[in-house]
């Protein structure tokens, strides 16, 4: 203990304490480098936020060698800082190679900036993305169709970037697919990586529409890769499939002005009056178990959407 106390009283006590302080002030140099740095520090997070602190940082290393080297007279000064300001250079020029690499077309841009920017979601994941799908976008002329009911075979997963997709079944409208929605997320989640199946439904482009598609092997690929990257799109579909349910229960009706509600199921049940059968040539909407865009059954009357 003895020689430790000696030591940090040799640190302390050994050197002369200030007993003079110097009147003038340091040159503008000095000024100008302490400004650098109090600016830099204050950079954000990113590509864009690294390369504004690397480019502030590197500036207020430059001056400070500048002022050790005309002012302070100091070698040693001067080289620290000349090293320092020698590696954010290499870092600010690193930064900007990434940022060069990680460059997209326009429609993968706004992709970006619209959906997956908002989520967090850092340039280098998203880059990845895009590449699993080739980075390339799919044009889809008016009327045509992305998949026959009972015929195309479930083997991708689709995001719509513009335009409008309709989908029927049996003909029969069921809902719009709108810009940033998937084309294809209840068929995707129905099925297990392992499993195949074919589309139910009819999807027809409304107007000339433009999505990127992803290959359902090559995606698994990715995910088995990268596990955020598998939470992040299982939490876009979940979220899809969902805007998905509650357009078709805007269309579910039971009778008398009254509206079924997915999410309270045995409210009609106790709320609605005894009503007469239906008749067989009359349809009325009904959310069959499984993929939220089957075709709605038939029934006689509104107690069979109630749990007994």
């Amino acid at each position: 203990m003895g020689e430790n106390a000696s030591f940090w009283e040799s640190l302390i006590y050994a050197h002369p304490t200030c007993t003079t302080w110097k009147q003038e002030a340091e040159g503008s140099i000095y000024h100008l480098a302490s400004i650098f740095f109090v600016v830099g520090f204050m950079g954000g997070s990113g590509f864009f936020g690294l390369l504004y602190v690397f480019s502030l940082l590197g500036l207020g290393f430059l001056c400070s060698s500048v002022w050790a080297w005309l002012d302070v007279c100091a070698a040693d000064i001067f080289s620290w800082n000349f090293v320092l300001f020698a590696i954010c250079f290499v870092q600010f020029v690193y930064v900007t190679y990434q940022v060069r690499s990680v460059a997209f077309d326009r429609e993968f841009q706004e992709l970006y900036s619209a959906l997956f920017q908002p989520l967090g979601i850092s340039l280098t994941v998203y880059r990845k993305i895009v590449l699993c799908c080739d980075a390339e976008v799919i044009t889809l002329e008016k009327e045509h169709c992305y998949a026959m009911q009972g015929k195309t075979p479930i083997d991708k997963l689709s995001l719509l970037v513009s335009g409008r997709i309709r989908v029927t079944v049996d003909g029969e409208f069921l809902h719009y697919i709108f810009p940033l929605q998937f084309l294809d997320s209840p068929e995707w989640d129905s099925l297990r990586p392992t499993e195949e199946g074919i589309f139910q439904v009819t999807l027809t482009a409304e107007t000339d529409c433009r999505y990127v598609a992803w290959r359902r092997k090559k995606l698994y690929l990715l995910f088995a890769k990268h596990r955020f990257i598998s939470r992040l799109f299982s939490i876009l579909i979940g979220s899809d499939i969902a805007e998905k349910l509650y357009a078709l229960n805007d269309r579910v009706h039971v009778g008398q002005g009254f509206r079924y509600d997915i999410r309270l199921p045995n409210f009609y049940h106790v709320a609605l009056p005894e009503t007469p059968p239906v008749q067989p040539s009359q349809r009325s909407h009904h959310l069959q178990r499984g993929s939220p865009r089957r075709k709605p059954a038939g029934v006689t009357n509104c107690g069979s959407f109630l749990a007994p």
